[in-house]
């Protein structure tokens, strides 16, 4: 089965991108996949340092989130916009995971063949879309595979119902385009792999 991974470029406890990753979750769990979902908040790392690296080695709470990263065949990350890029929280958890930190294990071993949807949600207009662009071009670089449709859903504090959906018709449809693209694509290139290697 394919097994995804969901979570949102925030710590904050009420986090309006952690609704977005919940619920792009219960989708993909509708749809069929196996799914996962985590708080970052709950893997802390300090600020990558090379130095700091070469001291004591990959932090413990990142080999653990790596380890995940590569059980897993697919992401869907909810970035919040900060100052129209990334958040610093999401880009050190991606830093740190690019790193090795066991002999001969290949580069970029928690990204390389993998699959990421991708979405955000704001208060303001636009929906933190400016921030996808460059976690876009990040993931793309470092070996991953960004499915086309994305959501952005603006008005965040309006969006959400009691039960935790989204109230516009226009962008609960992006999401679950977005959505139905990574099950869709990891569970194909999944299958192809199992075919490979048979």
């Amino acid at each position: 089965m394919t097994k995804l991974l969901f979570f949102a470029g925030s710590a904050r406890k009420d986090s309006l991108n952690k609704k977005l990753a919940k619920l792009a979750a219960d989708i993909a769990q509708e749809a069929g996949a196996e799914v996962t979902y985590i708080d970052l908040k709950d893997f802390e790392m300090p600020l990558y340092d090379g130095d700091w690296e070469a001291e004591n080695g990959l932090p413990e709470n990142a080999k653990k989130l790596k380890q995940l990263f590569i059980d897993h065949h697919g992401f869907f990350i909810a970035s919040p916009e900060y100052n129209s890029s990334m958040s610093p929280l999401l880009v050190n958890t991606l830093d740190w995971l690019s790193r090795p930190h066991q002999e001969n294990e290949p580069p970029l071993v928690a990204f390389k063949g993998k699959i990421a949807a991708l979405g955000a949600i704001s208060p303001g207009a636009i929906g933190g879309l400016r921030g996808l662009v460059p976690l876009r071009m990040m993931l793309g670089n470092i070996g991953m595979t960004v499915v086309p449709s994305q959501v952005a859903v603006g008005s965040g504090f309006e969006a959400f119902d009691e039960s935790g959906k989204l109230t516009n018709d226009r962008q609960a449809k992006m999401l679950k385009t977005a959505v139905g693209e990574l099950v869709t694509v990891a569970t194909n290139m999944t299958n192809e792999t199992r075919m490979i290697t048979v």
